[in-house]
């Protein structure tokens, strides 16, 4: 595991559309299909990072109250399952069943969507506003595995909170910080 920081892709820009397999329903997925009224969050995660299951329980908690609250979630994993089985559709669609993902978990074989991105690690979070610009890439909050710093989630719910209130999101924002994404040979 290779500790990697976002990549902090430019604010303003259009979000990169896509059209990927759900894992658990097998249906084709595109951006505008999990767009959310308010906004949507564009998450890269996988199911083996250190990183990403030490914050699962607060980007459930956070994706739950924000849906209904009008934004869309999509959670997209790009990572090589040849070299990285535990991260193979088929496990990836026991763990969206297992912690009762309420989001699509979309499987990226040629890793084009991870690239159009420009995401880096796992867990990498984007935020598009109802205009789908980007108005927050980075971290969900300041916690890591083994800092003892608690999860809340903070500065992706300042993000959401303040694209609800019409307000702009606070600076600066902070790179995300986790497995690399395990990029094809």
């Amino acid at each position: 595991m290779a500790l990697t920081p976002s990549n902090m892709l430019d604010l303003g820009i259009k979000a990169p559309e896509f059209s990927l397999t759900d894992v658990v329903t097998v249906n084709k997925i595109r951006f505008q299909d999990v767009k959310g009224e308010s906004g949507t969050v564009v998450m890269f995660i996988c199911n083996h990072c250190p990183y990403v299951i030490h914050v699962f329980d607060q980007l459930l908690a956070v994706s739950n109250e924000y849906r209904e609250k009008g934004f869309g979630f999509v959670a997209i994993s790009s990572n090589d399952v040849i070299n990285y089985p535990a991260d193979s559709p088929d496990k990836m669609a026991e763990l969206s069943k297992s912690l009762n993902f309420q989001f699509p978990y979309l499987y990226d074989p040629t890793q084009e969507v991870a690239k159009a991105y420009d995401a880096a690690c796992t867990p990498d979070f984007y935020v598009f506003d109802q205009e789908d610009l980007l108005v927050y890439r980075g971290r969900l909050d300041d916690s890591r595995p083994g800092n003892n710093v608690p999860l809340t989630g903070k500065d992706l719910r300042q993000a959401l909170d303040a694209i609800r209130e019409g307000q702009a999101i606070a600076e600066p924002q902070y790179p995300s910080m986790g497995c690399n994404i395990k990029w094809l040979k």
